[in-house]
Parts: C-alpha cells; structure tokens; sequence
C-alpha cells in the first residue's frame, strides 16, 4: 500500500541552520497491517506521519501510495487524495464543541465526492460502540468516548488506511486500554492503521513496530500477536 524511498525533509529556519527531520527514510507497508512508529520527542516519527498523510511534503524522495505517486500532486489533488484514501485520528480530539457526535462524524461527508450511503455516520458510531451517544455533545461525553467519536469520523468516508497520531496521549489507562482494543478490532476487520506514539506499551499493540531516531530508521520489527496480549497493552 506505503512505499517510501530515500525520504528526506528539511526545515528551513531563518537565520538559523536548517533542521534535517529525515534523513533517507525507506520502508513499505502493506494493506492489513497495523504498523506503530516509535521514537521520542524530535525523533522525526511525527513528520513521518505528516508526509504519508500528505500533509506535508519531503524535501527529496519518492512516496507512492499503490499506484499514486503523492509527491506529484498538486494541492487538490493531495486533498482529494486525503478525502477518498485516508483517516487521521490525533491526540486532540479536534471535535466541534457545540455540535453532536453524529454532526462531528459527518462533517468530512461534506466534502466527499459522491453521495456518501444513507446513516454512513450511525454506522460509524455503531461501530467505535457509541450508539446511543450519538446526540451527545463533546461536552457530555468522556475524553475516551471523545476520541471513539474521532475515531468514527475517520472512518466515516470508509478509507483504506487509518493515520492515527498518539492517539491515547489525552486518555486514562482504562480507555487508552478501550482505545487500543478498538484499534486492534478494526485492523481484524480488514483496517490498515498506522499509529504513531512514544510510549512502548502502546506500541506493543500493534503487529509491527518501527523505531525512528534521528530521523532514520532504527529498527523493524515484526512481532508474534501472542507477545502483545490485549491486557496488558498499555498499563
């Protein structure tokens, strides 16, 4: 699904010397994974993250999602691409504070470029287990419930692929437990999900776990699911 080759990006600062965020990143990953980007502060994890969700562009190196060479598109192009391809979850909930759950799940269907199925949001929210909280406002809901509802608008257009950036960091043990169960449900399901965190025991989630420091890659890890037990995921 992912190629990255040779990926750098460089930060421009005036008067200052520029910052190398990545330095030559190379990796693949397939449709089904459920990949976790590890790395501290600085790390470059998140500028990673950033350039498979073209939301940002690398300084040099090519980045194909199948057969969409992304570095070559023009700013609508990149946009249509996010809409139709791809699901972003962030650690800030990013919710409307006056609209409801349903309204929040329903507002990337405004710009979708089809009629999107008749209830897609309910079906979201049934989905994330917030069925009877689809008239709550993000006020009236927990922080746990509020990120299941994030959830739910990513996966409201139904994309190939979930970009999910440490998506537990506002959350108590008990819901970023929730949180990762729901994850690991939707990549059963036949969800591709990357997820970028600093914390191994979030990381110890997924099925395969790639480190970054320094802008490269440090490690790629393949793990067996009996080492990452639902449970103990993230105490």
């Amino acid at each position: 699904m992912i190629e990255l080759e040779h990926i750098e990006k460089t930060y421009a600062r005036a008067g200052d010397t520029p910052v190398r965020a990545l330095a030559g990143v190379s990796l693949r990953i397939a449709r089904g994974e459920f990949v976790a980007i590890i790395g501290t502060s600085g790390s470059g994890k998140s500028t990673l993250m950033n350039i498979i969700g073209s939301l940002d562009q690398p300084t040099s190196g090519r980045y194909r999602f199948e057969q969409t060479d992304v570095a070559r598109l023009d700013f609508a192009e990149q946009a249509r691409f996010r809409n139709r391809h791809l699901g972003f979850v962030f650690q800030a909930f990013h919710l409307l504070p006056r609209a409801s759950a349903l309204e929040n799940v329903e507002l990337p269907l405004l710009y979708a470029e089809k009629e999107p199925p008749a209830g897609a949001g309910r079906r979201a929210l049934t989905a994330v287990g917030l069925a009877e909280r689809m008239h709550h406002t993000p006020r009236e809901l927990s922080g746990g419930q509020q990120q299941r509802v994030a959830i739910a608008r990513a996966l409201v257009n139904e994309p190939e692929l979930i970009l999910a950036d440490e998506p537990t960091g506002n959350l108590d043990p008990q819901s970023t437990l929730d949180i990762l169960d729901l994850f690991e449900r939707l990549n059963r399901g036949g969800r591709t999900i990357v997820l970028v965190t600093h914390d191994p025991r979030v990381a110890a989630r997924a099925r395969r776990v790639i480190r970054i420091d320094a802008g490269r890659v440090a490690s790629d890890e393949v793990r067996e699911l009996s080492q990452t037990p639902i449970s103990e995921g993230a105490r």
